[in-house]
């Protein structure tokens, strides 16, 4: 199995997962235990790991700007516990699923086979040097099969998420550089990774200025040296990200793929990413 199928699966099966960061329902459920905006997002994707202080959050988030991190905590915490940010999140996710999807979807036997072939990818992942997913993994799964879906993936995204951090930390790059890197590859335009991310202009501008004196930047364009880097980072974080499909093998990593792309892209073309993010 080539180690481009991680690259696949994640394409495919992302919007499933990443509408919750979009969901009006999130954002409700978050506000109406008293955060809100951004703060909302970190306390309810970090709970997993427990109460955990701002300067882990900043560490495992990594390409935030640390003050976003350090501002939700601790008032999230003492808006609610992390068990009650855990059932708002997946409440919000129930919600948000059945609304895109629809009552038919979700009650298909395409959920319950997707489900039951996400579950055995995610129980193939190991925990060690992968905090977000430890966390994640150490919650009791689902019973609805359209949650069990979504947890799965969940799982799979931070288990792959975790990786990738963990290469841009072996290339010497640090949060708001990584993201330099990735505006430069043209997929995502700059203006969007940084403001969603917090960094200023200035700080912006300064990552830039350090990628070029490494020789990985020349203006805002990437150098031979920086494409070939960046190429690397995404092959490794592939190669990393393997497990639980290798655990699965082709078969069912394709029909896993056909399974939940018309989901996916049901979600996708529902507008719901044309939502303020989280």
């Amino acid at each position: 199995m080539d180690a481009t199928m991680a690259r696949k699966m994640w394409r495919t099966l992302e919007p499933y997962h990443g509408m919750i960061y979009f969901s009006p329902y999130a954002q409700a459920a978050y506000r109406d235990l008293g955060v809100e905006g951004q703060k909302g997002y970190f306390a309810s994707r970090s709970a997993p790991m427990g109460a955990v202080v701002g300067d882990v959050v900043v560490a495992t988030f990594f390409n935030f700007h640390p003050e976003l991190g350090h501002r939700a905590f601790p008032d999230a915490w003492e808006a609610a516990p992390p068990a009650t940010w855990i059932e708002a999140r997946l409440g919000a996710a129930d919600r948000s699923l059945r609304d895109l999807l629809g009552d038919d979807a979700i009650a298909s036997p395409e959920i319950t086979e997707a489900a039951t072939i996400a579950r055995r990818a995610a129980d193939a992942c190991i925990a060690a040097g992968r905090p977000l997913f430890a966390g994640h993994a150490s919650l009791d799964w689902p019973q609805d099969p359209h949650l069990v879906l979504w947890h799965a993936i969940t799982l799979l995204r931070e288990y792959r998420g975790d990786g990738h951090i963990a290469v841009l930390v072996s290339e010497g790059l640090d949060g708001c550089e990584a993201l330099v890197t990735h505006g430069a590859d043209g997929s995502v335009p700059p203006a969007v990774l940084r403001s969603t991310r917090g960094w200023s202009d200035e700080q912006w501008e300064q990552a830039r200025a350090r990628l070029e004196h490494r020789g990985w930047m020349t203006g805002d364009d990437p150098t031979e040296r920086g494409t070939d880097a960046r190429l690397r980072i995404e092959t490794r974080t592939d190669e990393l990200a393997m497990a639980p499909w290798e655990a699965i093998g082709d078969a069912d990593a394709d029909a896993l793929r056909a399974l939940v792309r018309p989901f996916s892209r049901a979600i996708s073309e529902s507008g719901v990413f044309g939502n303020r993010p989280l």
